[in-house]
């Protein structure tokens, strides 16, 4: 069960706090600014991922495609890949 619908899209979700992240979609927030160089994120962990270019090392990839083997820093770009091996049957 989704309870927590997004009024704009119409998108559920299970917790209140993933429709509160989601809404800065809508919203354009960008509350987390690199200090580096002042490129603005609406997520935490999507700055974090971004600093790793600052520091020159290499991304954290946890997401693996066990088709091809390609490696993904979040889960729905994980998702937005396999599509391509299922467009292709």
């Amino acid at each position: 069960e989704k309870p927590y619908e997004c009024v704009a899209c119409g998108m559920s979700f299970r917790e209140r706090s993933n429709l509160m992240r989601h809404q800065k979609v809508h919203s354009g927030e960008r509350p987390y600014k690199c200090q580096e160089c002042g490129k603005s994120f609406s997520q935490h962990t999507n700055l974090l991922v971004h600093q790793l270019i600052h520091t020159r090392e290499r991304p954290y990839e946890p997401y693996e495609c066990s088709q091809c083997g390609k490696r993904f820093q979040t889960s729905s770009h994980l998702f937005q890949h396999r599509q391509i091996h299922t467009e292709e049957r």
